[in-house]
């Protein structure tokens, strides 16, 4: 049997659950719920503005608190230090996010110290999925400035005594590559496409030195997964987590089978976007989340974007703690052709599986035309693999549309590789939403 995931017990000693199960767990998330709420509510402007008229006393179950209004991004874009709940001063770390890269569309995140040591408490515990003493870690996320993932993700191995290289984001394979094969490193924790592109130009690092991946900042593909297993020699974890969230949200066990969460410190949601009403377990959605003990910031039913579910089927691990299967990607992250519905992940799923290639864009173009840009690793075989792409793409989809495939061979240059900005379908078309 699968040992239980090790957050099970950091849960149980973090709540002081008066017994290992979903009830107990969800009447402590109740009265946390409700502190939150009126500790935002006398706080925030925002909360104080947005739950005036609720009587926070008639909230007497999790029920009730589905009458609660959303949080959106649009909101906490429009002004963020109304949703601040202590003083200037009591901020240690500010995270602005530009998801678009369109100047004004910004969202700043604002963390305590005591913030920020929750996070690392739960990197600590989660890492023990995936890592021990013997391991040594590199991380290629940003970093080092303080409260930044990678600074954060040091902090918690170290408390676990694993040793810990924080290399930034991947922008030069071949420093990357000495510094790996140098500190015999066993375990990458980065962005999922940036993973692939290193393991696809030295494959070799991961036959010699990688046994264990954990894939973070951006949803998961299976074929990605598949790629960088490397026929079972490698371990690929999926870590779900957002700014927003403190980082930290939920993280695979050893069975690598939907995220454990982090439900002593998020309470989680997966609703119906349309109807704003939950979904039954085993049905997909949007996940929303509410964060119980965040004192800079306080999220209340905030809404991710992100698409998944609740597992219906108790863990192999043996835990009493809920799943959520990996996130199916953003649901603004598809595009509609002659009234037929595209998603990135459906086009991803088919991509991933070549090894020559590297990375990709997608675009609609006008007159309905899907452009796909290839980058590769090297051009020979381009017109051979063009064709076969095309007639995947052909007979996944079951209805026609122009379909446009350009390839270029990879220059190895740092621009060539995603940064943290989210992988999107784009659609140019005249009049299409950005």
């Amino acid at each position: 049997m699968m040992t239980i995931t090790p957050l099970e017990n950091w849960i149980l000693e973090r709540t002081q659950l008066a017994s290992k199960s979903q009830d107990a767990l969800r009447a402590y998330q109740l009265e946390k719920i409700i502190q939150t709420l009126a500790y935002a509510k006398e706080k925030s402007r925002f909360y104080h503005e947005r739950l005036k008229a609720v009587d926070l006393g008639a909230i007497t179950s999790l029920k009730d608190f589905e009458r609660i209004a959303f949080t959106t991004p649009a909101e906490m874009k429009q002004n963020s230090l109304d949703f601040a709940c202590v003083p200037s001063s009591g901020i240690e770390r500010i995270v602005t996010l530009n998801t678009s890269g369109t100047t004004g569309d910004e969202k700043r995140i604002f963390f305590t110290h005591e913030d920020l040591e929750a996070t690392i408490d739960f990197f600590q515990y989660g890492m023990k999925c995936l890592v021990d003493q013997s391991d040594t870690v590199m991380v290629l996320l940003p970093g080092p400035a303080y409260g930044s993932i990678g600074d954060l993700l040091h902090k918690a191995l170290a408390k676990s005594g694993i040793s810990c290289i924080v290399h930034g984001v991947l922008s030069d394979v071949k420093k990357t590559a000495q510094c790996i094969e140098k500190n015999h490193i066993t375990c990458i924790v980065g962005i999922p496409m940036q993973v692939l592109y290193l393991s696809r130009v030295k494959p070799e690092l991961f036959y010699r030195h990688i046994t264990k991946v954990l894939l973070s900042t951006d949803y998961v593909p299976d074929a990605l997964v598949e790629a960088l297993s490397f026929k079972g020699t490698c371990k690929v974890f999926n870590h779900y987590g957002m700014t927003e969230m403190g980082y930290g949200g939920g993280v695979e066990c050893a069975c690598l089978d939907g995220y454990h969460l982090r439900e002593n410190d998020l309470y989680f949601e997966i609703i119906d976007p349309i109807s704003g009403k939950p979904v039954q377990d085993g049905e997909y959605g949007e996940v929303v989340f509410t964060t119980l003990n965040r004192q800079a910031m306080p999220l209340i039913r905030y809404k991710t974007g992100d698409r998944a579910r609740f597992l219906t089927k108790p863990c192999g691990c043996g835990t009493f703690l809920r799943r959520m299967e990996k996130v199916l990607g953003r649901m603004e992250n598809s595009v509609c052709i002659q009234g037929h519905e595209i998603h990135l992940r459906a086009l991803d799923e088919i991509l991933l599986q070549f090894d020559s290639i590297l990375d990709y864009t997608l675009r609609v173009e006008e007159n309905d035309t899907l452009h796909v840009k290839l980058m590769l690793a090297n051009k020979e075989r381009s017109v051979a693999l063009k064709e076969e792409i095309i007639r995947r793409i052909r007979e996944h989809f079951s209805f026609e549309f122009t379909l446009r495939i350009d390839a270029q061979e990879d220059d190895r240059s740092p621009k060539v590789i995603h940064s943290m900005i989210k992988r999107k379908l784009h659609d140019n078309r005249q009049g299409a939403t950005v």
